[in-house]
């Protein structure tokens, strides 16, 4: 495993490297969004797209160290989310229109992706795991909705979580350490492969930011811990460690909620809630530092849950 790591951060870092200067020739700078905080004007033309070192680093290492078929479906599953933010990042960043892929479009692409996994597993085994009480239970048809709903889910609440210098990969590098330790075979193996890419991006994307991952790297980390979770029969174990995916997730909905059903009053200063906590005075570090320390703490909590 600690080969598996070190390999993996070496090559995320390598690959990250070369990849800057390809992305500044082809103009690839993330526009700010104007409602977004007033400090994060100053990071706008940054390199985004970034994602593509993270994907190819898990692919290649996983790839070379464990070719089962297991290891082959969550890299193309990495590689599938990974290719629906690529088009989206593409259109907006590169080509320069407003809109890259419709809302509906990234949905119906997610959730086509997510019903093959479903398949794939269900064929296997449609039980699964119940936390704390560890018992497994055998979900029947409804397996196949739930698996769809956690990739879906859990794809987006990692895409929402991509919002600050670092705290996407942060987070997400414990949370694959944690499914790196409790897995076993290919799982394992892949999981240690995300943690390194992740550990190699964040050499350049800690505050400040020399390049952003976009949603070419947001979705496809998604993609990967949610295949890693469902494929070693681990559900369950993802929302648990994965908790600030599923708080920054609940945020924006809870803010949509209360503006919509009470005349355009907010509940958080911003969302999702990183923004809130950043305009209440707290610096990108130091929300980066506290959100991997819960993650930490939650990842034990899932290890006592799930183990």
């Amino acid at each position: 495993m600690i080969w598996i790591l070190l390999i993996s951060i070496a090559v995320g870092t390598a690959l990250t490297a070369l990849e800057i200067p390809f992305l500044k020739k082809l103009h690839a700078g993330q526009s700010i969004r104007e409602e977004g905080p007033e400090a994060h004007k100053s990071k706008s033309g940054t390199p985004t797209m970034g994602g593509l070192a993270i994907i190819a680093t898990i692919c290649i290492v996983a790839i070379i160290a464990s070719s089962t078929v297991d290891t082959l479906v969550m890299c193309a599953v990495t590689l599938a989310y990974g290719a629906i933010g690529f088009i989206d990042d593409y259109i907006k960043v590169v080509k320069k229109r407003n809109l890259g892929l419709t809302a509906k479009q990234k949905l119906a692409f997610q959730i086509l992706v997510a019903i093959v996994v479903a398949i794939y597993r269900g064929a296997r085994d449609t039980s699964v795991v119940i936390p704390f009480v560890k018992i497994a239970v055998d979900f029947g048809w409804f397996f196949y909705p739930f698996v769809v709903f956690v990739m879906v889910a859990m794809t987006n609440a990692v895409n929402l979580t991509d919002g600050l210098d670092g705290l996407a990969a942060s987070v997400t590098a414990i949370v694959a350490l944690f499914f790196g330790w409790i897995c076993s075979g290919s799982s394992y193996i892949f999981a240690t492969c995300v943690c390194g890419a992740c550990l190699g991006f964040l050499v350049f994307n800690r505050h400040p930011a020399k390049l952003f991952m976009g949603d070419t790297g947001s979705l496809a980390l998604g993609g990967a811990l949610a295949a890693c979770a469902i494929i070693s029969e681990n559900e369950f174990a993802l929302p648990i460690a994965g908790g600030i995916y599923v708080l920054e997730a609940l945020s924006v909905i809870i803010q949509v909620f209360v503006f919509k059903t009470q005349n355009g009053r907010r509940f958080f200063r911003m969302a999702p809630i990183h923004h809130h906590f950043e305009l209440g005075g707290w610096k990108e570090t130091k929300v980066v530092i506290v959100f991997s320390i819960v993650t930490v703490v939650l990842s034990v909590i899932a290890y006592f849950a799930i183990v």
